[in-house]
C-alpha cells in the first residue's frame, strides 16, 4: 500500500472510530478501480468540517464553508494558502469533505449554498461524472458487496468508458463551466467516448466557458497536452465547439492547406494534431505549449505564390499571437520566454547544417535545447519526416565540449576600459564581435583579442 492510500485510510479509519461515515471518494476511486495509481487520495464523510479539524492534530480549512478540509501526512507551517500547504507537504495531503448538497450556482464556480448532509447519496448527486461519483471503502476487503458505493452508476460507464455527467448535464455544467473541459480531458485520457446528452449539452453551452478563470482554463488545456493523448483532446475540444472559444487561433488552423512537397499530411490543423498525438504522457508544459503554438502564425500569413503555398513572417506573426495567448492564459514570464523561444527558433534547424561555428554554437547553447530539438523532431516526423537537421545538430551537441560550446570569455569591458575605450552601447556589439570569433576559433588570447578590437574597433 503506497503511503498516501495508508494515510488516507487512516484518515477513514479514524472518523469511523468517532462515529462518523468516511469513504474514499472522486478520482481516486475511479483510478483505483481502473488499477492505476492515483495522483491524490478524497475522502467524504458526514462529520461537518468543525468535527474534522477537532479530531485531527493538524487541519486547514482551505475551504470551510463549503466544507473541505485539508489533513496532511506531516506537520506544516499555519498561516499558508492550501497551495502553499500542498507544496510544504510535499504533496502528501488528503482532502477530507463533508458530505452535501449544492443549491445553486449563480457564479457558475461556486454554489450560493451548501447543506451538509448525513446521506452519501446526495453528495454523489452534487457531483460531475458518474466515474467520479463513486464511494469506496477501504477498510472492507477487496470484492466485498458493500466495497464500493455507486448511487450514479460510475462502474457500468467505467466499464463501457462512458463519460456521463450525472444527472442533467446542462445544469451539472451551469454548476461549474470548467466541467466542460474536464468532460473533454477525462475522455481523452482514458479514451472514453462522451455521453451523447452530455456531448450536446457542451456544444449547447460551449460560450459560457468565458466565465472560467483564464487561469483554471490554463491548467485545464496544460494536463490536456501533457497527459498522453493531447490530440484525442484537441480534436474534442473542436468537435465539442470549445476550441473556438478557448483557442480561436488554434482553430483557425482548419482548412490552412500547406505545400504538399513539405507538408504532405494536410493542413496546419492535421499537422498539429499528428504532432500532438507524439508528445508523451509527462511532457514538459513549455514544450507541449511550444507545439501547440509553433505554427500558430500560418493561418494569418497564408498566400498562394506562383510557386507554392507560403507563409512568409509566420514565424514572427506567430511569436506575437503566441505571446498574446500566453498573456491572456497569465502564464508566468519564465514559461512565456520559454515557449515564445520554441516557437521563434523552429525554422532555424532548416539552416542549422549551413551555420558558421559562432551561429551553430550560439544556437546549440539556447537553455533548454533539448526541448528545441525534440520540438524539431516531432515537428519532422510529423510531416515530411526528414530528420538530418535534426541528427546533425545532436552530433554537434554531442561532439562540442562544454568549454569549446561556452568558452571563457577572452577579454570583458574592464579590458576595453583600460584600453581608452569610451563605455557605452558600443561594447556590445565589441564584445559579441570578439566572442564570434573566439567560437570560430579565430581568436586564442587575449592579446589576439585585443589587437583584433584595435583593428576591427578603433577607438
Amino acid at each position: 500500500m503506497s503511503e498516501a492510500k495508508q494515510h488516507a485510510t487512516e484518515i477513514v479509519r479514524t472518523l469511523r472510530k468517532q462515529g462518523h461515515q468516511a469513504y474514499f471518494a472522486g478520482g481516486c476511486v475511479r483510478d483505483l478501480l481502473l488499477a492505476r495509481e492515483p495522483a491524490d487520495y478524497d475522502v467524504a464523510t458526514d462529520a461537518t468540517p468543525k468535527q474534522v479539524m477537532q479530531i485531527f492534530p493538524q487541519t486547514f480549512a482551505v475551504g470551510e464553508q463549503f466544507g473541505v478540509v485539508l489533513v496532511p501526512h506531516s506537520p506544516v507551517e499555519q498561516d499558508l494558502t492550501s497551495e502553499a500547504i500542498r507544496r510544504s507537504a510535499g504533496g502528501k495531503t488528503v482532502e477530507v469533505a463533508t458530505f452535501r448538497s449544492d443549491v445553486s450556482y449563480s457564479d457558475g464556480r461556486h454554489p450560493d449554498e451548501v447543506r451538509f448532509t448525513k446521506d452519501p447519496r446526495e453528495d454523489a448527486q452534487r457531483r460531475d461524472f458518474t466515474i467520479n461519483g463513486m464511494m469506496l471503502d477501504p477498510l472492507l476487503p477487496d470484492n466485498t458487496p458493500n466495497k464500493i458505493l455507486d448511487f450514479v452508476g460510475g462502474q457500468a460507464d467505467l466499464k463501457a468508458g462512458i463519460i456521463r455527467a450525472i444527472g442533467d448535464p446542462e445544469r451539472r455544467f451551469a454548476e461549474d463551466n470548467l466541467r466542460m473541459l474536464r468532460a473533454v480531458r477525462f475522455a481523452a485520457r482514458f479514451d472514453f467516448k462522451i455521453d451523447p446528452a452530455t456531448f450536446e449539452a457542451i456544444q449547447k453551452l460551449a460560450p459560457k466557458i468565458h466565465q472560467v478563470s483564464c487561469e483554471r482554463i490554463r491548467e485545464e488545456l496544460t494536463k490536456m497536452l501533457t497527459e498522453g493523448r493531447a490530440s484525442r483532446a484537441f480534436e474534442l475540444l473542436d468537435t465539442t465547439r470549445l476550441l473556438k472559444e478557448v483557442l480561436p487561433e488554434i482553430a483557425a488552423m482548419k482548412g490552412v492547406d500547406q505545400p504538399p512537397q513539405y507538408h504532405p499530411e494536410g493542413d496546419v490543423f492535421v499537422h498539429t494534431l499528428l504532432l500532438l498525438a507524439k508528445l508523451p504522457a509527462g511532457a514538459s508544459k513549455t514544450l507541449a505549449w511550444g507545439a501547440l503554438l509553433h505554427d500558430v502564425g500560418k493561418p494569418p500569413t497564408f498566400r498562394v505564390a506562383p510557386d507554392r503555398i507560403r507563409f512568409d513572417g509566420h514565424v514572427e506573426v506567430g511569436v506575437k499571437m503566441a505571446a498574446e495567448i500566453l498573456r491572456r492564459l497569465r502564464f508566468s514570464n519564465d514559461e512565456t520566454e520559454q515557449i515564445l523561444a520554441l516557437v521563434d527558433n523552429h525554422m532555424r534547424f532548416g539552416v542549422v547544417q549551413r551555420m558558421n561555428q559562432s551561429t551553430l554554437k550560439k544556437f546549440l547553447r539556447l537553455p533548454a535545447f533539448d526541448e528545441h530539438l525534440e520540438l524539431h523532431r516531432l515537428d519532422c516526423l510529423s510531416s515530411h519526416g526528414l530528420l538530418d537537421a535534426y541528427n546533425y545538430a545532436q552530433e554537434q551537441l554531442h561532439s562540442t565540449p562544454p568549454e569549446a560550446m561556452r568558452p571563457t570569455p577572452l577579454i570583458t569591458g574592464r579590458d576595453l576600459i583600460e584600453a581608452g575605450y569610451e563605455p557605452g552601447p558600443r561594447f556590445k556589439d565589441i564584445l559579441a564581435a570578439v566572442e564570434d570569433a573566439q567560437l570560430e576559433g579565430r581568436l586564442l588570447s587575449r592579446e589576439a583579442a585585443m589587437e583584433f578590437v584595435r583593428r576591427d574597433f578603433p577607438a
